[in-house]
């Protein structure tokens, strides 16, 4: 095939970004829009790329040692990177390359003024815009074009752009360089327009910044832009700075940075209807591409000449309504302790055995409230169960009730009406024999299921699942003895902290209270492995064994140890109990403790390094001393108020029922989970199958087909493995997006606030689970398996859900991003009398790992200690 080194812009086939880069292909595309400006010019193809740096062997050999470079070691990366970039712009321009470049330069003017710009292969992407990360040449003049193309090939390996891509799962081996050449446009004004707000995602408000002259002076950060917040036609907002700089062109080629006259500095660098008009052609780019855009703009003779558009990779994606209608948002892993994204298996089948339809975007899920929030006492209902768990997502959801017409206006049901799903079921009593009815009506469920998903396969499989496991699966969720008993603990915890408070000043007395409640089978999966670790502790060939551990197959080679037999046995019967846990677990596609066992073991090391024997067994005898102890001093405080006896018999009664049925708020997800693993050997099982049969190349692939995808390839032995690979790459791009709490169809990210004014200057203001105050050493840990704690530290992380209850054990304190009052983590700190303040926005990138920190946790804030 004969290799292309020059194209016209307005040629080129959008379609062929491996020939000519991203931003060329976005330009190409521009061009042909009606009504879109785009400076003529040609591109300098990838072909030409590989053509020069195939005179450099050596270029080659180093681009292979930066991909197996480790990532994190960031002198390796500066050095490696700063010697391909010397290496490939010593590269001379290929003469016949040079020849068909100086051609394309006299069709537009040999020496007419030029902007050279890189457009990597893998540049202005759905998922990685790689803005800025590659260089651009402004007022090149013509004879200096050819050696700027060389300096904008060197310029892909920038270090910004060797670490960007490493951030994005893209190999630098398979990235290419090509060279977009445009007259160069000398603009009066210059900018950036979003065609979503890039600050809050609100898709119907595009964002204008603008400056006089060149745009250089706005991405440099040489001025504070002039900003226009347009909507439906009409600057609504509108910010104009005082400009005192610009860069402007110099006949002789390159650029300076100016200073503006004095007189013009205070100008709006466009007009109300020059910003409205801009708008309305990134509109038209916008639908287009049929997503928000990032749009580089110059205003010339008061025409506006569009240079880039690349799509706007930060908006969290909006869920699909089918229709038209306004729409309110809230995040399900938020109160699931979960906002990792999910593949598209553990999103389907998620959704599938939910007890309330779930709408998925971005990789996570949301439900729909707006019809609960346009009836008032719905809306009551609604703000009131959220707001007591998380206060942030109330306060989101009141701001948007807040704006005119946006969730609509349902009256309520007729007075005296039934209640949707007949009559509300008589409060469970004081009865400990109702957890036990509960969980032995679990119990026989999953000995059923384990027994009749064995028999099945290939279609029937699936058909059992839909048909009879999923349905017995919602059943068992939607008990309502089940519920009541997850109520009774939850409404009596709140009861003791409102009328402890009130009466005897005690704040968040319940915390105290419920330590060591019995039955909890979160907590008790913590205490367990420091059991495990007691028998591990005796024999010093094990620890150091498990210290060497890196594969899965680890407990095969522990029987070969003295004590090994035992140490095995004690991780094999850890297994059976709680093997069917993980981090993520609400994701059937994350590994489960029972297929990965070396997870574990960090902590089982650090509980042999940080506890003496029996402290599983102290641990909950002083938890129980301490509630016992608590409740004696309360009754007998509360005994000395007029009416004292009444008041402490009722608080006696809560206590009882919160000490009966806290602990029973842990069951429900343990039975879900369980249910999980019994799916996933099933699941896996066909995968298998399908890997053996020649359908896929590997088993996990399954984990990006939703479950009745998974279903009809099993059915049908075909795979559309184009859809596979771009779910790959989705899923990849959604770790780099933040879940909003509350999200609107407008796209908008709805920020909560606390509205506290009892916090520090400086604190960090989060919600209060778990009463004490502790200081310590911060750690940081975004992974359980990275987790490296010492007795005394602070653990902060993102969120925690049921498989960091072993690290609870070892830790003086808990802060987090995500949580509420009656979460998992928030539950089990309270278990554990571990001080924690959860919802703490942005927690893990505002504390430092190893900075000293103090935790007040009866109050809800955090302080960073100098």
């Amino acid at each position: 095939m004969t290799e292309q080194y020059v194209l016209d812009l307005r040629s080129v086939d959008p379609a062929r970004v491996s020939l000519v880069g991203g931003k060329a292909a976005h330009l190409g595309a521009l061009s042909r829009i009606g009504g879109i400006r785009v400076p003529d010019g040609f591109c300098v193809t990838t072909d030409a790329f590989r053509r020069a740096l195939a005179q450099a062997p050596s270029a080659d050999d180093r681009i292979d040692r930066l991909s197996r470079v480790d990532p994190d070691d960031r002198e390796a990366v500066r050095t490696l990177s700063a010697e391909i970039r010397r290496t490939v712009e010593a590269i001379p321009v290929p003469d016949d390359v040079a020849a068909e470049i100086t051609r394309a330069l006299a069709r537009y003017g040999g020496r007419a003024a030029y902007a050279v710009r890189s457009s990597a292969t893998a540049e202005d992407l759905p998922t990685a815009s790689f803005a800025g990360q590659q260089d651009t040449y402004l007022n090149v003049l013509g004879p200096a074009v050819l050696r700027h193309v060389g300096r904008c090939w060197a310029s892909l390996f920038t270090e910004r752009a060797v670490t960007y891509r490493r951030r994005n799962g893209i190999d630098h081996r398979a990235v290419r360089m090509a060279v977009v050449v445009q007259r160069m446009v000398v603009p009066a004004a210059a900018g950036v327009l979003f065609t979503a707000d890039p600050v809050t995602g609100n898709r119907k408000v595009a964002t204008v910044d603008a400056g006089f002259g060149l745009g250089e002076a706005l991405v440099s950060g040489l001025v504070n832009p002039d900003v226009f917040r347009v909507r439906d036609g009409e600057v609504v907002a509108r910010t104009v700075n005082v400009k005192r700089r610009a860069v402007r062109a110099l006949p002789d080629g390159g650029t300076r940075e100016v200073g503006i006259d004095p007189g013009q500095q205070g100008e709006p660098a466009l007009t109300d209807a020059q910003a409205v008009r801009l708008v309305a052609l990134g509109r038209r780019v916008e639908a287009h591409f049929g997503r928000p855009q990032d749009i580089e703009w110059c205003l010339v003779d008061d025409d506006f000449e569009i240079v880039q558009s690349r799509p706007v990779t930060t908006l969290f994606p909006v869920p699909e309504s089918g229709d038209r209608e306004n729409h309110v948002y809230v995040s399900v892993g938020h109160g699931q302790m979960m906002t990792d994204p999910m593949r598209a298996l553990g999103l389907s089948l998620w959704r599938t055995t939910a007890m309330v339809p779930m709408h998925e975007a971005g990789g996570r899920l949301f439900v729909d409230v707006t019809r609960r929030l346009a009836s008032p006492s719905s809306r009551a209902a609604l703000l009131d169960a959220l707001g007591k768990d998380d206060p942030l997502i109330r306060d989101a959801l009141e701001t948007v009730l807040e704006r005119d017409g946006f969730v609509p206006s349902f009256p309520d049901a007729v007075p005296g009406g039934p209640p949707a799903g007949g009559a509300a079921p008589a409060p469970v009593g004081n009865d400990p024999a109702v957890v036990g009815e509960l969980i032995g009506r679990s119990e026989a469920s999953l000995a059923a299921l384990e027994r009749d998903i064995r028999t099945k396969s290939g279609p029937a499989l699936f058909d059992f699942l839909l048909e009879e496991a999923f349905v017995e699966h919602r059943r068992i969720l939607g008990d309502p003895l089940s519920h009541q008993a997850v109520m009774a603990g939850m409404e009596a915890t709140r009861w003791l902290n409102d009328r402890l408070r009130e009466w005897l000043g005690e704040r968040n007395a319940a915390d105290t209270l419920t330590l060591s409640a019995p039955g909890n089978v979160t907590s008790e999966m913590g205490l367990a492995l420091l059991d495990v670790a007691d028998v591990i502790r005796p024999h010093p060939e094990v620890v150091a064994f498990l210290r060497g551990v890196e594969d899965e197959d680890f407990l095969d080679g522990l029987g070969k140890l003295p004590g090994g037999a035992e140490a095995r046995a004690a991780v094999e019967a850890y297994l059976d109990r709680y093997g069917m846990r993980c981090v993520g677990e609400i994701d059937i596609t994350r590994p489960r403790w029972r297929e990965r066992p070396a997870l574990l073991v960090p902590a089982i090391l650090d509980n042999i390094r940080n506890f003496a024997p029996g402290a599983a067994g102290r641990r909950f005898e002083e938890g129980r001393s301490r509630a016992l102890r608590k409740e004696r001093d309360v009754l007998a405080r509360l005994r000395d108020l007029p009416d004292g006896d009444r008041k402490a018999a009722d608080t006696k009664w809560m206590i009882d029922r919160v000490r009966i049925f806290i602990g029973y708020r842990e069951y429900p997800k343990y039975d879900i989970v369980s249910r999980y693993l019994l799916y996933k050997r099933a699941l896996m099982a066909e995968a298998g199958r399908l890997v053996r049969a020649g359908v896929l190349p590997d088993r996990e692939d399954v984990f990006h087909l939703t479950f009745q995808e998974f279903h009809d390839a099993v059915r049908t032995r075909r795979v559309d493995h184009g859809l596979v690979r771009r779910r790959k790459e989705a899923f990849r791009s959604y770790h780099a997006l933040t879940p909003p709490r509350v999200l609107t169809s407008d796209g908008e990210a709805v920020t909560g606030a606390y509205r506290r004014d009892d916090v520090p200057a400086g604190a960090l203001t989060g919600l209060p689970v778990s009463a004490g105050t502790v200081e310590g050493r911060a750690r940081v840990v975004l992974d359980m398996a990275d987790a490296d704690l010492a007795a005394g530290d602070i653990l902060v992380t993102a969120f925690t859900d049921p498989s960091w209850s072993p690290v609870f054990v070892g830790i003086a304190g808990l802060v987090t991003e995500v949580g509420g009052l009656m979460t998992h983590g928030a539950v089990i700190a309270r278990e554990y009398g571990l001080p924690a303040v959860v919802g703490v926005e942005r927690a893990t990138r505002l504390i430092r790992d190893g900075q000293r920190i103090r935790v007040h946790a009866t109050e809800g804030y955090v302080e960073i200690l100098p």
